[in-house]
């Protein structure tokens, strides 16, 4: 049986205790922060069709849901878990650019963010095109940095007033800068 990835629907809201499971695990293996997230949250982000889902049969594999934040000036990619005996095979990558092409579908005028300090997660972030920037070229909304309180690393983002922590802020395009760019590129080539 083939692995599939696709965006959630409400049936797959069964499988959130099982995501908020992993993200207790996974905070505790890492010793690093990780933000966790309640059972109606996630069905809600599931049932919303706000999320991806990596599925093998009946069995979950991998997760990752969408957010907007500032009136969807800003979507974010969040909370990406696999689970521990399916990690190391690309299936994050996978579930990521999954997740990447939905909120650029849904929201494709809002800047795509994240937070992490996961090495791998960032390079799966590089390579689907986001860099690496300040907290301050990300969003404002409290309710996006209200998501970081259960995070071990919570106080050094309180000290720091939302401007730093441990983790590394990463942006990627809106689907329609991605356009704009590709046509400027295109003029440009056509004139030479």
């Amino acid at each position: 049986m083939e692995v599939i990835i696709r965006t959630a629907t409400s049936d797959d809201a069964t499988y959130a205790s099982l995501i908020c499971d992993w993200y207790i695990i996974s905070s505790k293996e890492r010793g690093t922060g990780i933000a966790l997230r309640t059972e109606e949250y996630i069905s809600q982000k599931i049932i919303s069709g706000n999320a991806v889902i990596a599925i093998k049969g009946e069995t979950i594999l991998g997760f990752c849901y969408v957010e907007t934040f500032e009136g969807a000036k800003y979507v974010s990619n969040s909370g990406l878990i696999i689970g521990k005996t399916y990690r190391g095979n690309g299936l994050a990558k996978e579930i990521k650019t999954a997740a990447v092409n939905l909120a650029r579908k849904r929201y494709p005028f809002s800047k795509i963010f994240g937070i992490t300090t996961s090495d791998v997660v960032m390079k799966i972030n590089s390579d689907l095109g986001y860099i690496p920037v300040s907290f301050a070229k990300l969003t404002l909304d409290i309710k996006f940095w209200d998501g970081c309180i259960s995070c071990t690393n919570y106080d050094i983002l309180l000290r720091n007033d939302r401007k730093m922590c441990l983790c590394t802020g990463m942006l990627a395009s809106s689907a329609e800068e991605m356009k704009i760019n590709l046509t400027n590129l295109i003029i440009n080539e056509n004139k030479k």
